[in-house]
């Protein structure tokens, strides 16, 4: 009937009633902002804050509304009410109250509130946008900040600054830092993985194995962890380890240039040369990255290493044009000509961007002046040094200590050090990287530069040199000596020793310069020592020798020669030797 209203039960339940809520109310604001509905939107908001007044969410939604229309000290009144009552953990809110006040242009309020952010925050969600914000008020007031902290970024500088030691080769230096950084940062995996590396590079493989199963208890998929792993795993001869990571690592492809880099360079270390291929090439055909030179060198080596050898050659040349001053490419050009003309064999070539092992060492003898500078400081060059300083076999490492005697830095000696104290290394080898830390500790202690030394060339290193056709005096570049060792040279000009005399002057010399600063003002002083360290090692030997007989050689007296060898023994020995007068 006309006008007649009809309520049936079945209709009723057709009827689905609302709930009235928070969430009711912020989805209605969310679909007003859509819309653009901004005063729509503000009343939801102020609805959803009545139903939930303690969440701080619904009054920092409402108080970037009231900003949005332009009323930026209603908004920062709701942001101080959420810091100051509700939650004083969302720092974020000091953010908002920076962008309110500069804004209304009361720049010092918006300094406070941008300072107190960034001291206080510990994400940094908005470090970017609070970076251009310090910019402009620097621009107003015409001072920078008084910032003392950034809290989000604590941990990050050390973390940048060991990064670049690591590409400095300089690993024990990334090593104590980032050991420094892991008990405040036990979730840092970035740094845990790069402390990993660290300790992978300068052949501490344990402790490296260790840090890494550290990340993956916490994080299981991290891929820098795994890909780590699977090139530990590898050293250690572990198969079945290995092959299980690679079929895990096979099926992930990541979409960051940072990951697919290292799951490139990591497949081809374990092998997968159609793998490590297919992602160099991926990489190489990114803007940011298709200019690097090592990459292409990278993507050639996996082309030679798969029989793709005309694309191997064009990347090459590729590489040769951008890096002109290299011989990398040129080397592995001429490589690859030979094999093609069927004059040698094709060997899987590893993933480094530097010339191979033996060759360095083989044009460095043919440089006759030591180790190039730009050679020193590669930290590929450096890391495969300590490489084979842990991993190679006698002769190879005979090579790399004296090498590493050329460089004579910090990391060095750690590295000396570190194999010095290893158990089971051979005697022989101990010996002679003992004689080289020697060297380079005595020339730091007289603030000479550590990074050129001089090299003894004792006895027990000369029995190793020709048991293993390593390096000797006469293939090892001298490099400016430090003042101290023309008296040793002179002793060893004067007196013709052989070699157990020669080890005993060296020995003496090296002991008394490492505890006392001896006087070298003038050429009578040098002559006067080194009279001195050939009598004293002379009688060590018992070889028949006077004051004056030494004197005469000399051309002084037989006095100065005995006040020399006298402050010599006074330091280097409490007994005299026999026949000593």
């Amino acid at each position: 009937m006309k006008g007649k209203l009809v309520r049936t039960e079945d209709h009723l339940a057709n009827i689905i009633p609302i709930h009235l809520d928070a969430s009711f109310f912020f989805e209605r604001a969310v679909r007003s902002l859509d819309r653009n509905h901004v005063d729509k939107a503000l009343k939801y908001f102020r609805k959803a804050v009545e139903y939930e007044p303690e969440n701080p969410v619904n009054h920092c939604n409402m108080a970037g509304i009231l900003s949005e229309k332009g009323d930026y000290e209603a908004s920062n009144s709701i942001l101080a009410h959420v810091l100051d009552v509700i939650d004083p953990s969302m720092t974020e809110c000091y953010f908002y109250m920076a962008n309110n006040y500069a804004n209304m242009d009361q720049f010092e309020e918006a300094e406070r509130a941008l300072v107190t952010y960034l001291e206080e925050d510990p994400q940094g969600q908005f470090m970017t946008e609070a970076e251009e914000m310090m910019e402009l008020l620097y621009y107003e007031l015409d001072r920078p900040a008084k910032l003392n902290r950034i809290k989000s970024r604590k941990g990050v500088v050390e973390h940048d600054q060991a990064r670049e030691l690591l590409e400095e080769g300089k690993f024990a230096q990334a090593a104590e830092l980032l050991e420094g950084m892991s008990p405040d940062y036990p979730d840092y995996f970035a740094a845990r993985n790069n402390l990993a590396l660290a300790y992978y590079y300068m052949g501490l493989f344990t402790k490296a194995k260790e840090t890494i199963a550290e990340v993956l208890e916490q994080e299981p998929g991290n891929l820098h962890a795994l890909c780590n792993l699977a090139i530990f795993y590898q050293n250690e001869n572990q198969t079945d380890q290995v092959l299980m990571l690679i079929k895990k690592l096979r099926v992930i492809v990541p979409y960051q240039n940072e990951q697919v880099y290292k799951l490139a360079t990591t497949m081809g270390i374990l092998g997968q040369h159609d793998a490590a291929y297919t992602h160099f090439r991926r990489l190489l055909k990114n803007e940011e990255t298709a200019g690097d030179p090592a990459l292409a060198h990278y993507a050639a080596v996996a082309a030679y290493n798969t029989e793709r050898y005309d694309m191997a050659k064009r990347l090459w040349h590729y590489v040769n044009k951008l890096d002109p001053g290299s011989e990398v490419a040129s080397y592995y050009l001429d490589d690859l000509e030979e094999v093609l003309q069927g004059l040698q064999e094709p060997s899987k070539l590893s993933y480094h961007y530097h010339l191979p092992f033996d060759e360095q060492f083989r044009q460095w003898k043919d440089y006759g002046n030591g180790i190039p500078d730009e050679m020193k400081n590669d930290p590929l060059i450096r890391s495969s040094f300590f490489w084979a300083l842990r991993h190679g076999d006698q002769a190879t490492k005979l090579q790399v200590i004296h090498a590493l005697g050329m460089i004579g830095d910090y990391e060095v000696q750690q590295a000396l050090q570190s194999f010095i104290d290893e158990p089971g290394e051979d005697p022989d080898l101990v010996k002679a990287a003992q004689h080289v830390l020697s060297d380079l500790k005595i020339a730091k202690g007289y603030e000479q530069e550590a990074s050129v030394s001089h090299l003894f060339s004792g006895g027990d290193v000369d029995s190793v040199r020709n048991k293993d056709q390593g390096l000797n005096r006469g293939n090892l570049s001298r490099m400016e000596a430090p003042h101290w060792q023309v008296v040793v040279d002179r002793a060893l000009q004067m007196s013709e020793a052989r070699s157990e005399l020669q080890q005993e002057m060296e020995r003496i010399w090296t002991d008394y310069v490492s505890r006392v600063r001896p006087e070298l003002s003038g050429s009578k002083q040098i002559e006067g020592w080194a009279a001195g360290l050939e009598y004293l090692a002379s009688k060590n030997h018992s070889r028949p020798v006077t004051y004056q007989s030494i004197a005469e050689r000399y051309g002084i007296s037989a006095s100065t020669v005995s006040k020399y060898a006298r402050q010599l023994l006074e330091i280097c020995s409490t007994t005299p030797p026999k026949g000593y007068s």
